[in-house]
């Protein structure tokens, strides 16, 4: 029989991802308190728009102390009498995504970025992209079973904000404000948005935030704040364009186009549209 100590020894890291999941999802990030804004036509699955990242915190902070111990998956086996092929080594898995929007407000730094984990082939790709992703600290939290994650794109959006009381700025506070699986080949059409609003700085009230996703025939799209203004944001005219540029972004590997608004000071959310299509 083996021993508890093989047992243990016998987790492979997606093993450990697939754990810390199920720990992660009891801590229910939910919807609330912003919610996902669905324009255009079909109803579709919520994103999971953080409330705070603590459980994200957690998730990490374990995935570094488990690094450490060296798990294996090895099994007990007799050697055969002659030395065995070399395996193929697995394809290298390079997350996608990129910088969505970045800027200053009253002196403190913000950034909000996505990254996007291509679609598994099969249930052996997909423990290889869930080795990936738990080498960065991301669990998809409706992933189970590593066949769960087959023919589906994960992404995981970011906000990075800059600490108050860090002077140097060595310390940016990071938190997943959203996170969802999507088949490889799941699309948005017409004027279809899907969005939430939230602060842009921890302990703020105001939602002052906003970050979806359109269709990537989308050329425009008008976020209207609380007291009556609006901020218009356009596709990007370019392909080599400046991170601070307030646009609509094709991220590597996305089956959607982003953007993020931000509400002026001493105001907040109201809706989000797209105004603005182009004909291909």
């Amino acid at each position: 029989m083996m021993s508890a100590d093989r047992e243990n020894h016998d987790m492979t890291r997606h093993d450990i991802a697939l754990l810390l999941a199920d720990a992660a999802d009891e801590v229910e990030i939910g919807i609330a308190p912003t919610q996902a804004l669905i324009r255009g036509g079909r109803r579709r699955k919520a994103r999971r728009w953080a409330v705070a990242a603590a459980a994200t915190l957690v998730v990490a902070g374990s995935t570094g102390a488990l690094a450490v111990t060296g798990l294996s998956d090895d099994e007990d086996r007799t050697l055969p009498a002659v030395r065995p092929t070399a395996p193929e080594l697995p394809d290298t898995v390079e997350a996608g995504g990129g910088t969505l929007a970045l800027g200053t407000d009253k002196g403190r730094e913000w950034k909000v970025s996505v990254k996007v984990w291509r679609a598994p082939r099969d249930t052996a790709d997909a423990r290889t992209v869930l080795d990936a992703m738990a080498g960065y600290g991301e669990y998809p939290a409706d992933v189970r079973t590593p066949s769960d994650l087959v023919g589906k794109v994960a992404y995981f959006v970011h906000r990075t904000t800059e600490d108050p009381e860090d002077a140097d700025g060595d310390n940016p506070q990071f938190t997943l404000i959203s996170q969802n699986l999507v088949p490889a080949g799941d699309t948005l059409s017409g004027t279809d948005v899907e969005a939430a609003s939230g602060p842009l700085f921890p302990g703020d009230s105001a939602e002052r935030l906003v970050v979806g996703h359109v269709a990537k025939t989308a050329r425009q799209v008008t976020c209207t704040w609380k007291d009556g203004t609006t901020t218009t944001v356009e596709r990007a005219a370019l392909d080599d364009i400046n991170q601070d540029e307030m646009v609509i972004r094709d991220p590597e590997g996305s089956p959607y186009s982003w953007f993020v608004c931000l509400a002026p000071r001493g105001t907040a959310y109201q809706s989000v549209e797209v105004t603005g299509q182009t004909s291909r």
